[in-house]
Parts: C-alpha cells; structure tokens; sequence
C-alpha cells in the first residue's frame, strides 16, 4: 500500500547542509499501523512530510496504492492535494470559525474530489459519528475539549476515504488519561476501518500499545524495525535497548566461542556471567550485556539457579502501585531492578540478584554512531540518486 525506497532529505541549516533522512526504505502493508518512533530531530516527521507532500525529498521514491507520489529518478512530484492521504497535525489545525461540522465537511467541498453539498454533509455526518461526536456537528469548534478536537481532526482526514493516514504525534497535546483513552479509540477505528497507517510519535508506550510494526529511528535513519514484542525483548543495539524503555548495560569481554543455545561467556565488573548473542561477536571482543529491569529477579534468598548470581546491596525501593522499583548494588556497580509490590525489600537490605542468561543479550556500544556532527554535510557533498553515499 505505502512504499519508501531509498528515502533521503536535505535542508539547509544554519550552519550550513543538514541530512535530515538517510536512505530510508520501508513498506506498509494495506491495513497495517505502522510506528516510526525516535527522539526529537531524528527525521520521523520529515519522512511523514515528504509523504504528505510538504516536503520535498532531495533524493528516492514514494509510492502509494501503486502510484508513484514522488521519484527523483522520473521527477515526478504529486501534489499534495492529488495524493490519495488524510493527515492529522500535531496541534489538529481546527478552523475555529467553522462549526464541527463545518471542518470536516470542507476538504469535501473544496477538495480535488468536489461533491455535492448535500452529498458531502451525509458524509461529514458519518465521519462524525465514527468518532463518536455526532451529537456535536453544529456545535462551534472551539468549545470542545482537546480530545474532541482531536477526533475533529480524525474525523476530517478519514472523511473523504483516504488510502493512507498519516498521523504526527496527534496525542502529544492531552493529558495522561486522555491519552491512554485515544491511543486505544485510534486503534480500535483503525482496525475497524482497515485503514492503512503512518504514526508519528516519540512517545515508546503508544508505539508499543497501538503499532503492528515499528520502526525506530535515530540521526535519519532506521535502526531497527519489527514487531513490538520483538524490539523490546531483542533490541539490536544499545541506543534501541536505552530508548525504548529502562534498560541496564554492562561493559564486558567475551570469553571463549558460543555455547549450544547460542550463550557466552562475558567477563564483565560485576564478575563472568552467561548472556545471549543477538550479534556477531568474537572472542576477547568488548560488548555491552543489557538486561530490562523486570528481567531481573531481586530475592532474599540464594536462588537455586547455579549462574549469574550475584550478591547484592538495595540502595533505593520505590512503591509505584503495581510494582516497587529498586536501586541495587553489586560489586560497584548499579542496576535497576522491578519486583514484586507484595513483598518488598527495605533500603540497606542484602539481597541476591539472578540474571536469567536467556534474558541477557550482548550487543555493540553504538554511541560513537550517534555523534550529532555526523549530521551536517559540507557544502561540496552532494547526492546523486537513491541509494547514494550518505555520509
């Protein structure tokens, strides 16, 4: 339904050419919400952009339906009233001297695909009440809450049957509760709908509750993609690992070739443990060994598990409702921890810490990848094509 190839976008900063998306290629199958999830600046919404044709890229291919929207190949560039898209803004961008009504109804009367007034009214009506704000059609736009405007907005890009819909950070502007409520309604009318959808969002809750795939991204690029589950249980590398969601990393040395199962053995400050290779690694190679906090299990007692553990100081217990979370010590260094609100540990208590090995996983340090100069070219690079050097 949406294809990306070989995706790239430059502009012009202040300090001179910035390579906003590197070489971006992703499909989104008819039906399908598809995340790209990343920090600020990473270049999600400029790749959402240059779909909605608000940006122009510098270099690749967009295609929606089997029609090319953009090629620099063929120098085609649809416009974006031509483009078969609807489009919720982060700030919804209510016309607030129309009716609720009245901005729903108007791409349908104004559009490239005009239709009668009668006509288009029956079916602003209709987008009205799949967001469940029928009953307030006549009211004036501005008196509804943020989260009705929002739906507004829903309404207003789903009214003229979009086959794709793009959707930047749209819950970014409603308080916690009414978040949560519209990342399940957004989901469910979706899926209802069988629409096909590009969601913005650097929010790694929504991505991980609403998406069928996602695609994190960092300095312009994707650097991992795939199913939610999958991405946070088997990140790729320390910058997914650390974004998406708390994560505990240890420096460490392989020693030694894989195990059956595919466990190593690191040596690491904390002493030699068993972890899982995600990645290619060879003996005496320094890794990271990550573990998400509720991998962890923080007892009283010595389990009987005979690897991976370890003697253990609590720092810190914190009650957060469903879970208390802890601060722990072993050998000099901290880790983060969940367990289990019913039976808690106190400040100063000695404790054990077990790191299941199949929950561990080594990948690379990829910090230095991400070192912000890497982003502004100079003046004499330039791009040729998809697919061209990057930088």
């Amino acid at each position: 339904m949406l294809e990306v190839e070989h995706l790239n976008l430059i502009y012009q900063g202040e300090q001179g050419p910035v390579h906003a998306v590197r070489d971006v290629s992703f499909s989104v199958e008819e039906g399908e919400f598809y995340t790209l999830l990343g920090p600020s600046g990473c270049g999600k919404t400029s790749i959402l952009r240059s779909i909605a044709g608000l940006e122009r890229p510098t270099a690749g291919r967009i295609v929606i339906g089997g029609t090319a929207v953009f090629d620099s190949n063929l120098d085609t560039v649809l416009p974006t009233h031509h483009r078969p898209i609807g489009m919720v803004f982060q700030s919804y961008a209510i016309w607030p001297h129309m009716s609720v009504v009245g901005n729903v109804v108007f791409p349908l009367l104004h559009g490239p695909d005009k239709m009668g007034r009668r006509e288009a009214h029956a079916r602003a009506l209709q987008a009205l009440e799949l967001v469940q704000l029928g009953h307030f059609a006549e009211r004036p736009a501005p008196q509804l809450s943020g989260g009705q405007q929002q739906r507004v907005a829903l309404a207003r890009a789903l009214v003229h049957e979009p086959q794709v819909l793009l959707l930047d950070e749209p819950l970014s502007n409603l308080d916690a509760k009414l978040r949560e409520e519209m990342r399940r309604e957004l989901k469910d009318l979706a899926e209802r709908l069988n629409t096909t959808t590009l969601y913005v969002t650097h929010d790694q809750v929504e991505a991980l509750a609403m998406s069928d795939r996602i695609a994190v991204m960092d300095t312009g690029r994707i650097m991992q993609e795939g199913q939610p589950r999958a991405i946070y249980l088997e990140p790729s590398s320390h910058f997914v690992a650390r974004f998406l969601g708390t994560t505990n990393s240890l420096e460490g040395v392989i020693r030694g070739a894989p195990e059956d199962g595919g466990l190593v053995n690191v040596e690491t400050a904390c002493g030699a443990l068993k972890a899982r290779m995600t990645n290619q690694a060879d003996d005496g190679a320094t890794v990271l060994v990550i573990a998400r906090p509720e991998a962890i299990l923080l007892t009283r007692n010595m389990p009987s598990e005979p690897t991976n553990v370890f003697a253990a100081t609590v720092d810190a217990a914190s009650f957060v409702g469903d879970s208390m979370e802890y601060r722990v010590t072993l050998a000099g260094t901290q880790l983060s921890v969940h367990g289990s609100p019913f039976d808690p540990l106190d400040e100063g208590e000695g404790a054990f810490v077990y790191l299941a090995p199949e929950r561990c996983l080594l990948v690379h340090d990829d910090d230095g990848f991400n070192d912000d100069s890497s982003s502004v070219l100079t003046a004499s690079e330039s791009l040729t094509g998809p697919g061209a050097e990057t930088g």
